[in-house]
């Protein structure tokens, strides 16, 4: 069951934008692709680790067209509950990134997952859900 992972192709949308019918759509495209690939017939009760990375396409030094990363974080944990988890206070430990894809990276070990949204060849977003590390290590 865990870890789990998935990508959504495209752009993601903020939750700061007004028109909230692209809002919702967003949500339901998440949803739907999570639910597609979730295996399990009930949300994960455990405390739990979420890591998001938004693989964007923009010119060096222009990034203006690029939601903040904590922007596009809220719609997709909306998403996500109920769904994978209960609810979204299981979240103990969160990491939300941004890359641009006309960067390098070094892909030692990639998963299937995200070598899939990569093969694509546009914008997309890498979502991992993992067991939350131990609480009492503070790395």
């Amino acid at each position: 069951m865990l870890p789990f992972e998935f990508v959504v192709i495209g752009k993601p949308v903020s939750h700061q934008t007004k028109e909230r019918k692209r809002i919702q759509a967003w949500k339901e495209k998440v949803r739907q692709i999570a639910e597609a690939n979730w295996s399990a017939e009930t949300p994960i009760g455990n405390f739990i680790q979420v890591v998001i990375t938004h693989y964007y396409d923009a010119p060096y030094g222009d990034e203006s067209s690029v939601p903040d990363s904590d922007n596009i974080v809220k719609p997709i944990r909306d998403a996500l509950n109920g769904l994978i988890y209960v609810d979204d206070y299981q979240i103990t430990d969160f990491v939300s990134r941004r890359r641009n894809l006309n960067g390098s990276f070094r892909v030692r070990g990639i998963s299937p997952t995200l070598a899939q949204g990569f093969s694509q060849g546009e914008e997309f977003i890498h979502i991992r859900i993992e067991v939350a590390p131990d609480p009492g290590n503070l790395d």
